[in-house]
């Protein structure tokens, strides 16, 4: 997988590839940062949109796809599975099939599609709820506060229809 990092002291996009590199002992060695890390670490790189290959140390294969499935596989058998067994059945059943090919397009654009909902959708929500939890709660205590305030003026001028509106406020009653 390429990366294309913008070096920002001379301002031109260049192709990168972050390699780590899988030892016999089953350690994980990221080049980039010239240290061993833990495949949740890699997990880690794919949830912030790192890209990179995994390469075999020995023989320098290109072994991306075996960490990926090893990350799902630890997933899946963890927690809450995202991959039912009828799913993953049938996934199989298509190694071998004349439609082998299309299958795994297929599913790509089918994922993209799915993200690309799931993005719009999150825009859409963010645009009602404002940037944070907090804010939304923020704008709507205020506005609440707003309508009783309006409320009262309403009952308080019910009331006592020749009321001023310095009359209605209670701190300035006693004075």
């Amino acid at each position: 997988m390429l990366r294309s990092i913008k070096d920002q002291s001379v301002g031109f996009m260049s192709n990168a590839v972050r390699i780590i590199k899988k030892y016999p002992n089953r350690r994980l060695y990221d080049t980039e940062i010239s240290s061993y890390i833990t495949i949740e670490d890699v997990r880690q790189l794919i949830v912030d949109g790192e890209d990179f290959e995994v390469r075999d140390a020995k023989s320098g294969n290109d072994i991306t796809r075996s960490v990926l499935l090893q990350i799902i596989s630890e997933h899946e058998s963890d927690g809450e599975p995202v991959l039912s067994t009828q799913l993953l059945s049938q996934i199989i059943r298509f190694y071998g099939d004349s439609m082998q090919g299309f299958m795994g397009n297929y599913l790509e654009r089918s994922m993209q599609t799915f993200l690309d909902q799931q993005q719009q959708f999150r825009q859409q929500m963010g645009g009602l709820l404002g940037q944070t939890p907090w804010t939304m709660m923020n704008q709507l205590t205020e506005r609440n506060l707003e309508l009783w305030k309006e409320f009262q003026k309403t009952m308080v001028g019910a009331a006592v229809p020749g009321a001023r509106p310095a009359d209605r406020d209670p701190a300035k009653r006693g004075r």
